[in-house]
């Protein structure tokens, strides 16, 4: 019933080549079917890595973590902050859910339906928020970690950022180049930062050790800014994008931050992030951009799952890989001054996949119509022109395994995980929780008792998805 094995015909395979003529000529036409005003506003959007959702002050955390965030707290002060943010289990299809607005496991689909490898990232066919973007007249820039694809075609230049200067896999490759036991006869290549501008080919920078690994956020955020700057005197809206590498292992601070809170380096960097968010922050209100400025801090996925990783998920059960709310909720912060009511908090159910189509709204963008967006358009629930999201239902994927959905307080879980050792237990019988009621996912509803009822909206979340896979081509077969 819940098997995801997708059939294909010749018939599939020529609507998706026929898909990716239309989504080019649909790139190059957006800014002809945008709003012709001029003033779009700004986007500035901070990722986290590895981000729990207790670590910020708004969320429990800050003092509680050893590290006030005040100037990340203020961005909820000054707008908007979600208590049921969702997001994917891990880093890489939660990057792709968020650029793409579509679920990771439909943007790793081949056109013969059997989806790629977990760490895949995204096809040369799929449509970035970037790329988007462009479409409309504005400058993008990236700057921070990709971890989406890293050969030929598939860097964040090539899908539609005009400069980058990051980390095109993950942080974790940092502890390489300092390893005693590394053999450079294995195959195994040390990361470099990286930086290229569109058109061109990326080049290696510095090596991606330890002590690059300190100091690598402070880099992201002086590039960030300089794109600010630079595109403040222009007469062009931007988006700057910085995926920060903190708070993935290993986390080791600034030397400038290193011990400064007396409470340990994850605290360290905490208060590290906050100061660099702030430099953000001031850069935006300095230069007279704030009103015109999108401002969202957020992170890809719950706190590691090492052993004394010390990240914090709050009041929520598990860490990233694994199918609980440790692992799905995450923070989302957002204010847009005149335009995001002040002081708003929801626990309304908003989902990463919501950004793009919800941004593709305010800036005047008619999503393509060759391929299935996953997420809904949240800008009226945003700006209070609406009192609730009008997401009812989330799917949950650790890989490319389907685990569960929720809808509206309820989850159901066809598979739970072993969290000492991340093995897949098929159960019996599925976990239906109330979140509302059991938030830390203890005890599961007992399905013979009263609630029985709610079986039938969360079966149809999940055989209406399974559908939807069914029909949809996924990328070209030569699209790699």
């Amino acid at each position: 019933m819940f098997s995801i094995i997708l059939r294909r015909s010749k018939f599939i395979l020529n609507v998706a080549m026929t898909s990716f003529v239309i989504a080019s000529i649909a790139v190059a036409s957006w800014a002809q079917t945008g709003p012709q005003e001029a003033a779009k506003p700004n986007i500035v959007l901070v990722l986290m890595d590895n981000f729990g959702y207790g670590e910020v002050g708004v969320y429990g955390g800050g003092v509680l973590r050893g590290a006030a965030t005040p100037n990340i707290d203020s961005i909820a002060h000054e707008g908007f902050q979600l208590t049921n943010y969702n997001v994917e289990a891990e880093c890489t299809p939660s990057r792709s859910a968020l650029m793409t607005g579509r679920y990771g496991i439909r943007t790793r689909q081949s056109v013969e339906g059997e989806p790629r490898g977990v760490w895949y990232g995204i096809t040369k066919w799929e449509i970035t928020l970037a790329e988007m973007l462009s479409g409309v007249g504005y400058s993008t820039g990236m700057f921070g970690k990709w971890h989406l694809g890293d050969t030929e075609g598939r860097y964040p230049t090539d899908q539609g950022f005009d400069e980058w200067i990051g980390l095109p896999r993950s942080s974790d490759r940092a502890f390489w180049p300092d390893s005693a036991s590394f053999d450079p006869d294995s195959g195994a290549v040390f990361t470099h930062v990286m930086s290229s501008k569109r058109g061109e080919k990326p080049v290696e920078l510095d090596v991606f050790d330890r002590k690059k690994r300190a100091t690598i956020d402070r880099e992201i955020t002086d590039q960030a800014i300089d794109f600010i700057k630079r595109k403040a005197s222009e007469d062009q809206p931007f988006f700057a994008y910085l995926p920060y590498t903190q708070t993935h292992e290993p986390v080791d601070p600034h030397p400038d931050f290193l011990g400064t809170t007396g409470h340990g380096t994850f605290a360290d960097v905490l208060a590290q992030t906050d100061a660099y968010v702030g430099e953000l922050l001031d850069t935006v209100d300095e230069l007279g951009l704030k009103e015109n400025t999108i401002f969202i801090f957020t992170s890809d996925n719950g706190r590691e799952g090492v052993p004394r990783s010390f990240g914090f998920t709050g009041p929520w059960r598990g860490s990233m890989f694994s199918p609980y709310e440790g692992s799905l909720r995450v923070p989302f912060l957002i204010r847009w001054p005149g335009k995001i009511p002040e002081h708003q908090v929801s626990n309304d159910l908003f989902h990463q996949i919501d950004i793009f189509p919800t941004i593709a709204s305010i800036v005047g963008v008619e999503l393509p119509k060759d391929r299935i967006f996953d997420g809904v358009d949240q800008s009226d629930f945003l700006m209070g022109k609406s009192d609730n999201s009008p997401r009812e239902s989330v799917m949950i994927f650790i890989g490319n395994e389907l685990f569960g959905a929720k809808w509206r307080n309820w989850k159901i879980l066809l598979k739970e995980i072993d969290e000492d050792s991340y093995a897949i237990n098929n159960m019996a019988y599925p976990s239906v929780y109330n979140l509302l009621v059991d938030p830390k996912e203890e005890v599961p509803e007992l399905n013979y008792l009263n609630d029985t009822w709610v079986d039938f909206p969360l079966y149809k979340v999940i055989e209406d998805f399974e559908a939807s896979l069914e029909s949809d081509p996924g990328a070209p077969e030569s699209d790699d």
